[in-house]
């Protein structure tokens, strides 16, 4: 569905929700301009609930930069941005670097990362092992014996793999990477992390976009790619074989299947990846905003928790129309109360 439809179709709801009692919101005294940077994986999200948050707070500029939850995570540490989005959190010792001091992790939108490929078959699927093979060109042809054994009565041609994969310090890249460490453990050797020592015959895309492209435009390519950008990049991904022995294809359903039951740490860490139960799709991954408890600026910080406020409430209802599952309400719930922990200066 075209996104701006989307925004519009929403807009009375979103409305009501905006109008509900709230410190500044609720008076329209909203006037701020937010910079915000960070992962590609959530474009897609940020940019219909700008559109909206802001259709109704037309006093606030929100632009947001999508390149890369690296960098968004390295421009909130060196307070370039207002706030910043990732899909994977800080390491330990990263953490303490962060120049605004105590922050917290506000996680925001569930989402499938996709095996975007380009074959004629529109049929595919694959196992955690032969996954990992492939990314680590063990795996170097579609008609390879470990492909066709997942996929019977598939003809699957004698061509070669090209292998696609991100260029810049990912959370889709971490997130992928894990979701291979937990799922095929002795087969996954190059770790996990948002930048990883790929072979040099593979081909780099800059952020989820760029890979989507290298896909659609090379014959024999498989890359990883959000669903969002594989839906409207128009490419063909493969059902992946769960922790219940299931292939699953990815969408909504399958994503919210996973977010059931998830763990979540007091800081609101947590990872959907390789989730159990039958419907589950196994690379589910969850993505979070980075906010300062301690705004140092009231109109800033007036609008920065007013619009993670209504990411957690009505811009929740986006989500689904652009491929992304909604947070179970437990977490929603606990990261509403994490919110309220912001603090903004009197004056």
């Amino acid at each position: 569905m075209n996104r701006t439809l989307v925004v519009g179709a929403l807009a009375a709801v979103s409305l009501l929700g905006c109008k509900k009692k709230d410190d500044a919101s609720a008076t329209g005294a909203l006037a701020a301009t937010l910079d915000a940077s960070g992962a590609t994986f959530q474009k897609a999200f940020q940019e219909v609930a700008i559109e909206e948050f802001t259709a109704t707070h037309k006093q606030v500029t929100i632009n947001y930069g999508a390149g890369g939850s690296g960098k968004g995570r390295q421009d909130f540490a060196d307070k370039i941005v207002d706030f910043a989005c990732t899909d994977a959190p800080y390491k330990p010792e990263d953490a303490g670097k962060v120049k605004g001091g105590a922050f917290l992790y506000i996680p925001n939108v569930l989402g499938a990362i996709t095996l975007s490929y380009n074959l004629d078959s529109d049929k595919l699927q694959l196992s955690p092992d032969v996954i990992a093979k492939i990314f680590q060109r063990e795996i170097t042809r579609w008609n390879d014996p470990a492909i066709a054994a997942d996929n019977p009565g598939v003809t699957l041609p004698d061509l070669a793999i090209v292998v696609a994969h991100r260029s810049d310090g990912s959370g889709t890249t971490e997130n992928f990477t894990r979701y291979l460490s937990l799922a095929a453990p002795t087969t996954w050797k190059l770790k996990s992390g948002s930048t990883v020592e790929w072979s040099a015959d593979t081909q780099a895309g800059n952020g989820n976009g760029g890979v989507a492209q290298i896909v659609k435009s090379t014959k024999g390519a498989i890359g990883y790619v959000d669903l969002s950008d594989a839906k409207a990049s128009g490419l063909k991904y493969a059902a992946v074989k769960n922790q219940a022995g299931k292939y699953i294809a990815p969408s909504v359903e399958a994503t919210t299947a996973a977010g059931e039951g998830i763990e979540v740490q007091p800081d609101l860490l947590f990872s959907a990846l390789n989730a159990k139960g039958d419907a589950a799709y196994p690379i589910t991954a969850q993505s979070w905003c980075l906010v300062y408890e301690k705004q140092t600026d009231k109109a800033k910080g007036e609008a920065v928790k007013a619009y993670f406020k209504y990411m957690l409430t009505d811009g929740q209802k986006l989500l689904p129309e652009i491929d992304f599952a909604p947070l179970p309400k437990s977490i929603q719930d606990k990261a509403l109360t994490q919110l309220e922990k912001v603090q903004v200066p009197a004056s």
